[in-house]
């Protein structure tokens, strides 16, 4: 069943089972924030399981691009698109969120982000290839993301 991410009220709905739900939900919520502050988008994730076009997706772009696998299981994923910009997202229960923002009309916009949740560890297929940068968040606290540009058209 879809859920409408509340940024109010930060919710750990759907995250129960990751050691770090409380920390997920808040990047989680910052990201709804941001949808909601810039396009009016109403940011809902759904279950893995019913996601799985979106995860398969998202996890082609990573192989392909940088031979990466996340070992991770995915919980949540949500795909949009808003000003002709594709946009996907999984969360997975090691407390990561993989993000990719494909533009449909060309290829100035085109990257994957990873984005850690506070007290999260930079995963192992992760870190030896990726500098994190860090960003403050009122719903987050510290989150750490990276990103690559995608050179290829999925």
């Amino acid at each position: 069943m879809p859920y409408t991410v509340d940024f109010d009220t930060v919710s750990t709905v759907g995250l129960e089972s990751s050691p770090f739900a409380d920390a997920l939900a808040g990047l989680r919520a910052n990201e709804a924030r941001y949808f909601k502050n810039k396009y009016d988008h109403d940011f809902t994730v759904e279950p893995a399981s019913d996601a799985e076009e979106t995860i398969a997706w998202v996890h082609r772009i990573l192989k392909e691009e940088r031979d990466i696998t996340i070992s991770s299981r995915p919980l949540q994923a949500t795909a949009f698109e808003v000003e002709n910009i594709r946009i996907a997202y999984v969360f997975y229960e090691s407390g990561l969120s993989v993000n990719v923002m494909y533009t449909v009309d060309g290829a100035d916009k085109r990257a994957v982000g990873f984005k850690l949740s506070d007290g999260v560890e930079i995963p192992a297929e992760l870190a030896p290839r990726f500098k994190f940068a860090r960003q403050r968040s009122r719903l987050a606290g510290t989150i750490r993301g990276s990103y690559f540009v995608i050179k290829n058209a999925y």
